[in-house]
């Protein structure tokens, strides 16, 4: 961390009664008032550097007298900046660091300490250490970009927060070899290095690719989205490492929301309370500013990342564009999912799982098999690409996917298959799932996607024995996707004895196991005792 020394007079305030004062042997003619607190000093070293105590004392109405009084009542940075510049005027040594430099940038800006009013004044050495040792330190540009929330508007205006976010941009964009550790990355302990003189070169060791994830994670959300911004409009770092970047700071700000049973039950046992709604609104700006940062391409985060966001999403309600992008993702690569990361709780419902989001998820991955547009939409130029639209940027990366495959790859499908049957599996256990729900799930996959019908016969068996009421039809229905000749002989065996099924499905199934035991040489007259317990016949 670098720091920066101005003045050599040792350090003569004091507080006496909750006043401070500086020692001396002439007399205070100046008390300035600030956020409650009273400082007794001299006008003559004040007013020399700052213009606004000149023109707030030429306005006095007390201007005849000896004594003033200025009260600074919206002072930025409180009485600590004021200190810092109210010394800088005696000439007693203040120390500015990454911590305070935008509280006393500030406050200097409010006092107007400008070049004006004398040459080498406290604005003029600010920016000095500023652009020449804070925007080249990696620390130092964080922790002073993280400072500038306390004054937005300030920090903004006096354009410390868009120079913070460029050099943080800048480094994370150089090539890794190229960060010198000793204005960047350091873990341990203090780095403090002195901008008043000359410093020595470190070594620097090797970094990896991602090693700016971590330290951005830092960041609030608003912050952090526009460094992430800056990030990817320098169109040099691969999607994959944005993502790891986004799925490092969600596992920091959004700790277990997607997997912890007690957010949902907080969020429907006490919606409306001010403590569970303000934490609720605060989780759902970071989810929806963080998918709005997913990088285009597929692949660059993991669908079992995707998963969990839209995990998260459900719970804090967050907007329906939200939902709908992480579930076109997820469709992309519906392929690499597992079970468990499907089942979203439904929050709105009597049901465990919101089993229309995965249905929403099932079509976006269909939907790749259709025709792509005739040309994607093409900037004019490198300032419109780096400027266009999300959408714009979307149809593009849409475009190209489906350049590169016109339809889903029939083994995707086949894998997708299996992830719903066992699915299928998981929310046949709800009592309170509808039949039209299951049976919509289960005849959404082609019939090719599902070499065999095991699991989903086993997924038909779970659901009859959670719906012991159904009738005659909504078994039939019920069983409508199930294929017989596509059972496993065991399966077959266990759906012969099954008294849940429609008699005309256990009909099927056993013209079909005689069919498959005549074709293998055998003959089939009974079930054999030690199949009979295979799937808990009795």
């Amino acid at each position: 961390m670098k720091f920066m020394k101005l003045g050599s007079r040792p350090d003569t305030f004091y507080t006496s009664e909750a006043v401070r004062s500086v020692s001396s042997e002439v007399s205070s003619d100046l008390t300035v008032q600030v956020k409650g607190s009273r400082y007794l000093l001299h006008k003559f070293p004040l007013l020399s550097k700052c213009l606004r105590l000149q023109r707030l004392c030429s306005e006095s109405l007390e201007n005849s007298q000896q004594h003033q009084i200025v009260q600074l009542p919206d002072f930025p940075g409180g009485v600590e900046a004021f200190e810092l510049c109210a010394k800088f005027c005696y000439g007693i040594t203040i120390t500015l660091s990454a911590y305070n430099i935008v509280s006393t940038r500030c406050a200097a800006e409010y006092l107007q300490m400008t070049e004006d009013v004398e040459k080498g004044n406290l604005i003029y050495k600010i920016e000095i250490f500023f652009n020449s040792c804070i925007l080249s330190g990696w620390k130092d540009s964080i922790v002073t970009l993280q400072t500038t929330k306390a004054f937005s508007s300030w920090s903004e205006e006096l354009g410390i927060t868009s120079r913070c976010i460029e050099a943080i941009a800048s480094k994370v964009l150089a090539h890794p070899s190229k960060v010198n550790l000793s204005h960047s990355y350091s873990r341990r302990g203090r780095d403090d290095v002195s901008c008043n003189g000359g410093e020595s070169q470190r070594h620097s060791k090797a970094l990896s690719k991602g090693w700016w994830a971590e330290e951005l994670a830092e960041l609030g959300i608003d912050l952090y989205w526009r460094t992430i911004i800056a990030i990817k409009s320098g169109g040099k770092i691969p999607s994959n490492l944005v993502g790891d970047a986004l799925r490092v700071y969600a596992s920091k700000w959004l700790p277990n929301i997607s997997k912890d049973p007690t957010a949902k039950n907080q969020v429907e046992s006490d919606p409306g309370s001010d403590l569970i709604r303000e934490l609720t609104s605060k989780h759902r700006l970071l989810l929806e500013s963080i998918i709005s940062l997913l990088p285009a391409e597929r692949g660059s985060v993991s669908c079992s990342f995707l998963l969990k966001l839209l995990k998260a999403v459900n719970i804090v309600n967050a907007s329906s564009s939200s939902k709908m992008e992480l579930a076109r993702r997820i469709g992309l690569q519906l392929e690499e999912a597992k079970v468990s990361d499907l089942l979203i709780p439904s929050m709105r419902t009597d049901r465990l799982y919101d089993v229309d989001m995965v249905m929403t998820i099932l079509e976006q991955f269909m939907l790749q098999g259709q025709s792509p547009p005739t040309s994607p939409p093409r900037a004019k130029d490198g300032f419109e690409k780096r400027r266009r639209s999300r959408s714009a940027e979307n149809v593009e990366f849409g475009f190209q996917e489906s350049r590169r495959s016109s339809s889903s790859s029939h083994s995707s499908k086949l894998k997708v298959g299996k992830i719903v049957d066992g699915y299928l599996q998981e929310i046949a256990q709800d009592v309170n799932l509808p039949l039209s729900k299951f049976t919509a799930l289960a005849e959404a996959i082609p019939e090719f996607a599902r070499l065999d019908h095991d699991d989903l016969y086993r997924a038909i068996d779970i659901y009859l024995k959670a719906h012991p009421d159904l009738n005659k039809s909504e078994r039939k229905r019920l069983c409508r996707a199930l294929d017989c000749k596509k059972l496993s002989m065991e399966a077959c065996m266990h759906a012969a004895q099954n008294e849940l099924l429609p008699l005309r499905v256990v009909v099927q199934v056993l013209f079909f196991e005689q069919a498959k035991a005549a074709m293998s040489g055998g003959q089939v007259t009974e079930i054999p005792s030690e199949h009979q317990g295979y799937f808990g016949c009795n």
